[in-house]
């Protein structure tokens, strides 16, 4: 994750207002830190499509094709047992096994993925150490940037958020 500039505001529409222009100003805003919800900010947050679903397809279908299989060897290749005259490969038969192992290895894949899409589990995050932070549950909002690259460029960032009305400006390593 990026080093973060944190931008501190006391009021909800000054935060606002300062996050439309940082977006149009090509700030890449990462998370917004409120004590209440503030509408019209989650629409200008750098949002990343989750890749949960896909991981849970691929995981769901491997494991039910990788089941199915087993069954068919076993069956048809390893131990062919003629009974009755039924065929050896009884696809409805075998059905069950794949469907149910495929459902729980899609269930068991979707979490392992959300918990690493997450960064869970992550006991400590460097935003708990700033001083003051624990005022944007209470009574502060707090607009977290990607830090700009460069000290020019850092520095036309803080004149900007200072210009902005941000009453304190602080640099977080994550």
């Amino acid at each position: 994750m990026p080093s973060l500039l944190l931008a501190e505001f006391a009021d909800s529409g000054r935060f606002v207002a300062t996050a439309r222009r940082a977006r149009s100003a090509d700030y890449r805003l990462i998370d917004a830190y409120t004590p209440l919800p503030v509408e019209g900010v989650q629409e200008l947050l750098a949002y990343h499509h989750s890749r949960i679903r896909v991981a849970m397809f691929v995981g769901g279908i491997a494991t039910a094709a990788l089941a199915y299989g087993l069954e068919y060897f076993s069956a048809v290749i390893n131990y062919p047992y003629n009974s009755g005259g039924r065929p050896l490969d009884a696809w409805p038969a075998f059905m069950l096994v794949p469907f149910a192992t495929g459902i729980l290895i899609a269930a068991i894949t979707g979490f392992a993925t959300f918990l690493v899409e997450c960064g869970l589990p992550r006991l400590h995050h460097p935003l708990f150490a700033v001083e003051g932070f624990d005022r944007a549950t209470q009574d502060r909002f707090v607009l977290a940037i990607e830090r700009p690259a460069g000290d020019d460029a850092l520095r036309r960032a803080l004149d900007f958020f200072r210009a902005c009305g941000a009453t304190a400006m602080r640099e977080v390593e994550t």
